[in-house]
């Protein structure tokens, strides 16, 4: 933190109600961490373990990370497997679709002509 220059002084740290699997250890405590960098306005919340001492820790760290990232300019695993999924998602161009299609057609044609005697049924 000290790197990247973050002060304590700058984050707002909250303790909220956990959900999700823990069962009542979880439900009944306040140890999902939120935190807030006021100077960035990056947001973090972490519930990754039972301990509320665990969480902060490892908030920290998150917070730290995506600063870093935004700084450096880099993308996370996270960021670049949801681009990855928008590409995939994203409607071919006309031409595209054409081309694949004529693939695809010629590779019918190809299998009819292998089956037994060639004949079109």
């Amino acid at each position: 933190m000290a790197k990247l220059g973050v002060r304590e002084s700058d984050l707002v740290e909250k303790f909220i109600l956990g959900a999700g699997a823990g069962g009542q250890k979880v439900n009944k405590t306040s140890s999902c961490v939120y935190l807030r960098h006021v100077p960035s306005g990056i947001e973090v919340k972490c519930q990754r373990e039972r301990s509320r001492e665990l969480n902060r820790l490892f908030a920290r760290r998150e917070l730290c990370d995506r600063l870093e990232a935004r700084i450096t300019g880099l993308k996370t695993a996270r960021q670049q497997a949801t681009e990855k999924i928008r590409r995939q998602k994203r409607r071919r161009s006309r031409r595209q679709k054409e081309r694949m299609l004529d693939g695809k057609r010629l590779h019918g044609q190809k299998k009819q002509a292998r089956r037994v005697g060639g004949d079109e049924s």
